[in-house]
């Protein structure tokens, strides 16, 4: 007897049963991790040519007619299928929106990159490594989930692995750019609780898209006064750096981390971060020359651990 993964509903939309749902939930939620690694070093890159405020509206503006762009698709007339007509967000959505927008579209990009200015990528994964500890508190007092007591102690010893582990390759010193850094976490956790949140309501690629679009009165104007007071210089690496910030981690990676988090949950796809300040050094170590220690390893099998947990838990 043969055991149907899916379902159709009276309309004839096929509706993906949850265990494939949770699996292909956790998949776009790795990738968009994937994607994030590469963050800190491509705005490394960025900086060999822009200064910071100009590669934060750049990027953002970059990001957002890319997004427009897909929304007027989207939308086209004569388009058959459910993305015939994208409808305008309800006006219930736009605080939610305006969350996203100051949290990843705004704040963790500008106040990371001013960070990087003195900061190195390794002393910077730290608040990556927080970032999902704090995202799942966030989500639980934002949402009224509550994960159990295995979640929440693989979730902490997952960030204090990281977080052992990150300020180690830094020297365990603290520098002024750590003012930047965890201001930037807290303002990341809340527009990924809140964009996850939504996602549930909408399509993930359009909670990023209409964050991105509704910034642009802010990020147009802001990249015309950068640029016109900072220096640019344009290298291979400035201009590669520039479009993966703007292309990957601003649009493509958000939209798959935005749909894992409405399969999988904001908590538990927020776990799956944990591994990204390993590949952060590891990109780290490829592209920019940086040196990694043998605790890498070590880290990394205790990162997996508690990531297995948190996968399993329930709330």
């Amino acid at each position: 007897m043969r055991t149907q993964s899916s379902a159709t509903t009276p309309t004839g939309i096929a509706v993906t049963a949850p265990r494939e749902r949770v699996r292909l939930g956790t998949a776009q939620a790795a990738l968009g991790v994937v994607v994030f690694s590469l963050t800190f070093p491509a705005t490394a890159w960025g900086l060999e040519g822009f200064g910071p405020w100009s590669l934060v509206a750049v990027r953002s503006v970059l990001a957002a007619l890319i997004a427009g762009c897909c929304l007027c698709a989207a939308g086209a007339p004569g388009r058959q299928g459910p993305l015939r007509r994208i409808p305008l967000p309800d006006r219930r959505q736009l605080p939610g929106l305006a969350v996203v927008a100051a949290g990843v579209v705004i704040g963790f990009p500008l106040l990371s990159t001013l960070a990087l200015k003195t900061s190195t990528t390794a002393h910077a994964a730290v608040v990556v490594g927080l970032l999902p500890l704090v995202t799942a508190l966030v989500a639980a007092l934002r949402t009224g989930i509550r994960p159990s007591r295995t979640f929440w102690a693989a979730a902490l010893a997952g960030a204090a692995a990281v977080a052992a582990f990150t300020v180690q390759q830094s020297g365990g010193a603290l520098t002024a750019a750590d003012g930047y850094l965890f201001a930037a976490l807290l303002v990341c956790a809340a527009g990924y609780a809140e964009g996850g949140r939504l996602a549930r309501v909408m399509p993930g690629w359009q909670v990023i898209g209409w964050a991105l679009v509704l910034c642009l009165p802010l990020s147009v104007p802001a990249a015309a006064l950068a640029l016109a007071y900072e220096p640019v210089r344009l290298t291979a690496h400035s201009v590669a750096g520039l479009l993966w910030v703007a292309v990957g981690s601003q649009f493509l990676g958000m939209v798959m981390w935005y749909r894992g988090m409405a399969a999988i949950g904001v908590p538990k796809a927020s776990q799956l971060q944990l591994a990204q300040p390993l590949l952060t050094l590891v990109s780290s170590v490829l592209l920019l020359g940086e040196h990694l220690t043998v605790a890498a390893p070590v880290t990394a099998v205790a990162v997996l651990v508690c990531i297995a947990v948190t996968q399993r838990s329930r709330s």
